[in-house]
């Protein structure tokens, strides 16, 4: 607010004073005409001396003096009144300077006050933006720390699950190499149950062909025998014609039990014949336990052709009675039931073989 300043004028106290000398002067000039001025004491003496003044004069300039003397006091007074107007005005400005000096103070001290405050709360707004940086870079960190806790967790996470998943992976390769490793193992063991069978085949073929040996020095032997004794028979013939009946008797007997022996010699040939076209075409499944039992009913043709292979008793796994029939099939036709007797070809055209694990019956 800007300062409000007074001048300080002397107007009214000249134009008073000028007033006064001239209200004096007026009366001084009406009462002159009608006044008559009466000697006093002092006149008297003054006349007593020795003067030249007249009483009018004297009276005139009694009355001047009086003029003069009210004059020099209208003056005077108007001096004063000046004086004191001057000095009201001069404590009315000492006081309206003391006022605009203590409103001056009393807004330098609003303004410090106000500029302390404003100071203050300048401060108090830095201290506060301090803090909100503060509290805000804190938060920044807790946030980037958080995010750097939630990112390690992620990773942490993220390399469990790798660790998990590189487990997994490990325990499929070893079940998967269990599992090769048994069917390495279970291979091994139809190699080695092959090769059992196969063994056993050549120790069948060669027993056959053993007894095939035996049956033919068996034969040369009867036919050594049947010459021996038809040339006995023919030495003794004509010593006795019962003992002719006799020796005739004995070697019907004789014939008709090596026909037999020849026979199931040719049935046990025929037999193995089966199994062992039946074993080579068999393809035991990998979930055939050992304890599995599947009969098989077989029906040939007069040629050997297959007429028809089916299972009469099951073993419970439906892939082992499959593999059992479809070996059958494989195997067929059986031509050497052609060579076979009319009465033993009627026998083999339909017969059983017993399927296990480790063998057929």
């Amino acid at each position: 607010m800007a300062k409000r300043t007074r001048r300080v004028g002397y107007g009214l106290p000249v134009v008073l004073a000028v007033g006064v000398h001239v209200v004096a002067l007026l009366l001084t000039m009406l009462r002159l005409p009608d006044s008559e001025v009466t000697p006093t004491s002092s006149s008297v003496v003054q006349a007593t001396l020795v003067s030249d003044v007249t009483a009018t004069d004297q009276a005139q300039y009694a009355e001047a003096s009086r003029a003069r003397n009210a004059q020099q006091q209208a003056e005077d007074q108007a001096q004063q009144q000046a004086a004191e107007a001057a000095e009201a005005e001069a404590r009315a400005e000492a006081q309206e300077q003391a006022r605009d000096a203590q409103a001056a103070q009393a807004r330098e001290e609003a303004e410090r006050r106000q500029q302390v405050a404003a100071e203050a709360a300048e401060r108090a707004a830095a201290a506060e933006a301090e803090q909100r940086e503060e509290a805000e870079a804190e938060r920044q960190r807790q946030a980037e720390a958080e995010r750097e806790e939630a990112e390690a967790e992620r990773q942490r996470q993220a390399e469990a699950e790798r660790k998990r998943q590189e487990e997994e992976a490990e325990r499929q390769r070893q079940a998967e190499a269990e599992r090769k490793r048994q069917e390495e193992e279970a291979e091994r063991q139809r190699q080695a149950e092959a090769e059992r069978k196969r063994q056993e085949e050549e120790a069948e073929r060669q027993r056959e062909a053993e007894a095939e040996r035996k049956r033919q020095e068996e034969e040369a032997e009867r036919q050594r025998q049947a010459e021996a004794r038809q040339e006995q028979a023919a030495a003794e013939a004509a010593a006795a014609a019962s003992r002719d009946a006799l020796n005739d008797s004995i070697a019907s007997e004789q014939e008709r039990i090596a026909n037999a022996q020849q026979s199931s010699q040719a049935s046990n040939n025929f037999i193995n014949l089966v199994k062992r076209a039946v074993e080579d075409r068999w393809h035991l499944p990998s979930n055939a336990a050992n304890g599995l039992v599947a009969q098989v009913r077989v029906r040939l043709g007069p040629s050997g052709e297959l007429l028809a292979a089916s299972i009469t008793s099951s073993s419970g796994n439906p892939s082992f009675d499959r593999s059992a029939t479809q070996a059958v099939e494989a195997a067929a036709p059986f031509r050497e039931l052609q060579q076979l007797d009319a009465g033993l070809q009627r026998r083999f055209r339909d017969f059983n073989l017993r399927f296990t694990p480790g063998d057929i019956q």
